[in-house]
């Protein structure tokens, strides 16, 4: 390589880093705003004296360093599934490889409640968000405490009616906003920690261990507020596939850990320095107290701004991990919309982002304040972080092949530090930790029977299915031939449609061109342009056609058929009609599952999109024939 070659690659890497700043660090970057604070004001406030201060900042170090940085910086960005990141993409990987294990159900449905778990942390994230940072109003003018809550519905109501709209515009805004919120983290952590140099020693893993051995049960308790501070570390493995691995360490490490490390230890040094009436009027709110008084109004909108950018990543994050669970066949077509023609990535689900802004809205109006929300907050994240942790332990067992005299060490270190922060927020159940949880169960309930539904009637629609080529050969003089295409969509890659077997049973005609048409979703994000298309010719102008989609790729029919080879005469949709299967579920005698999960699945059955919609086929030229299927 040459050495222009290498500039300009380094050039690309330090563009995507600044990148990232923008988009992937906002959730983990907003933390400084309420994670220190409620590990002294929270459910179970501390002392405000130097062991309490200096085992806080040491125990949100060492979670930083050992959490974010080994276990998923280092570790879990690894482990990519083609470049892509996430519980989803990690369980597609390790389910190609244990197919045939007996454990393999148990990797999928690990991979599922993460992601059910997900959907509980993506409604509280933007509401603990916003409100923090509104809340920094009441530190510049106290009679502003009866605005917080409406300012804050009108920036998360505003938030999500923009999100129809797409962030290609003002997503150039959110790199240099971070930036800049960034240098000031550093910067306010920096002026305190010259005034008070003695909270380094905080570095000393020592600190953290004297906490533990003279509070023990109020230290254990305090693991709930610390672990707020490294929320948003699955958003950096999540968005690998965006900005890749080495952009992401660049930033993270050069970047924006300094940063918040200063900010964290900034707090603590403004807290040490003080007397203990002013140290416990700071430790209210001491992100925004770390700043002069003519400056702290300056400081609030900026945090606004930064939270506002965090809560749009969360809100991003929440489409991009439904379209993966749609296509990999956990949750139901949904309405997808494409914000943008540039960037392939930006999408819109209508049906996720009202459900996202009502859960929201609520959660405000019942919770009240950041500090309530806290309680909430924790749990989703632990127990996310601790299912990413068991399929970590799986992949350097199975896939990496770790002797196990390095694995074990190094897993029982990740296991013991993710238990104890996920035992810690289990003891926030009653103080509002139940509503995630709730969420979670209710998504997991969900993307189970959905899944299971789909598999019941593919089963039973298999069992009914005549193979297409006996069926060509029965069809060849008992139907006359009309001129143009006919494409019948099929769920599965053998069989006969039932919509074909109705269109003639009942019509008489056949198109001189019939195709079935299956569309497979890969276990791998993209699949190769080249391997898109599977053609099989039947005879007697039948047709099977296969095109393969990996499940972060937009199924686009229409767009596929313009490139098919060895099928005929090229399609022209104005002389093609695509024939749909619609069908309507019964109770059998003895039922695949529950009474109550059959009718949740023809529920949202029901409610689901229509593959015309979500194939992007042409309205005018789609014909629907019901059938009934019992499961």
């Amino acid at each position: 390589m040459s050495s222009a070659q290498g500039e300009e690659r380094a050039s690309a890497k330090v563009k995507l880093a600044v990148g990232a700043v923008g988009i992937v660090f906002g959730d983990i970057g907003t933390s400084p705003l309420y994670a220190f604070r409620e590990t002294f004001v929270g459910p179970h406030p501390l002392a405000l004296d130097d062991l309490h201060v200096f085992g806080v900042v040491s125990l949100i170090f060492w979670s930083m360093t050992l959490v974010v940085s080994i276990q998923y910086v280092t570790l879990l960005m690894r482990a990519d599934n083609k470049g892509e990141g996430g519980s989803l993409a990690l369980v597609a990987l390790l389910s190609r490889r244990m197919d045939r294990s007996r454990y393999g159900w148990l990797v999928v449905l690990l991979g599922v409640f993460a992601t059910a778990l997900f959907y509980g942390d993506s409604m509280i994230t933007p509401a603990i968000s916003v409100l923090s940072a509104v809340e920094g109003f009441t530190v510049v003018n106290p009679a502003m405490s009866r605005w917080v809550i409406p300012i804050a519905l009108v920036l998360l109501v505003g938030l999500f009616v923009l999100q129809k709209r797409g962030t290609a515009r003002v997503g150039a805004l959110f790199a240099p906003v971070m930036i800049v919120y960034f240098v000031v983290l550093a910067v306010l952590g920096i002026f305190h920690i010259a005034q008070s140099p003695e909270i380094l020693m905080a570095l000393n893993p020592w600190y953290a261990i004297q906490f533990f051995i003279v509070d023990k049960w109020l230290a254990f308790l305090a693991l709930g507020s610390v672990v707020l501070a490294v929320t948003g570390s699955e958003a950096l493995y999540s968005d690998m596939g965006h900005f890749g691995r080495g952009p992401l360490r660049l930033s993270w490490f050069g970047f924006v850990m300094p940063c918040l490390l200063l900010n964290y230890f900034g707090q603590g040094a403004m807290i040490v320095g003080l007397s203990t009436a002013d140290a416990a009027e700071a430790v209210r709110n001491p992100f925004f107290f770390l700043a002069p008084e003519f400056l702290r109004l300056p400081l609030v909108l900026l945090a606004t701004a930064a939270t506002f950018i965090a809560s749009q990543a969360v809100i991003s994050g929440a489409f991009s991990i439904t379209h993966q669970a749609i296509q990999l066949g956990f949750v139901p077509r949904l309405s997808i919309r494409h914000t943008s023609d540039e960037h392939h990535g930006q999408i819109y689900i209508p049906a996720i982002n009202w459900v996202l802004m009502v859960a929201v809205i609520l959660l405000v109006l019942t919770f009240g304040d950041s500090s309530s929300l806290a309680s909430a907050y924790g749990i989703a994240v632990t127990g996310a972080m601790l299912i990413d942790t068991c399929l970590l332990a799986v992949l350097v067992t199975l896939l990496w092949r770790w002797k196990w005299y390095l694995s074990a060490p190094v897993m029982g270190v990740f296991f013991l530090v993710g238990g104890a922060y996920f035992g810690a927020n289990l003891m926030k159940v009653p103080d509002g930790g139940w509503f995630p949880l709730l969420i979670g169960a209710f998504a997991f309930t969900l993307l189970t029977t959905w899944a299971r539904g789909r598999r019941l009637m593919r089963e039973r629609m298999g069992e009914m299915s005549l193979p297409l080529e006996i069926f060509a050969k029965s069809a060849r003089n008992s139907a006359a031939r009309v001129p143009g295409t006919a494409i019948f969509m099929n769920s599965g890659a053998h069989g006969t449609p039932s919509a074909l077997l109705h269109n003639i049973k009942h019509n008489k005609v056949l198109h001189e061109r019939v195709v079935v048409l299956t569309v497979q979703i890969a276990e791998v994000p993209y699949v190769d342009p080249e391997k898109r298309i599977e053609i099989h010719e039947i005879g007697d102008g039948f047709y099977r056609l296969v095109l393969h989609y990996g499940f972060m790729e937009e199924t686009d029919v229409p767009a596929a058929l313009k490139g098919v080879p060895g099928c005929g005469a090229p399609f022209e949709m104005m002389q093609t009609s695509f024939f749909l299967s619609r069908q309507t579920l019964l109770s059998a005698e003895t039922p695949g599952m529950a009474r109550w999960r059959e009718k949740l699945f023809a529920w949202m059955m029901r409610n689901s999109a229509t593959p015309m919609e979500f194939f992007r086929l042409p309205t005018n030229r789609v014909v629907e024939l019901g059938s009934q299927v019992e499961i």
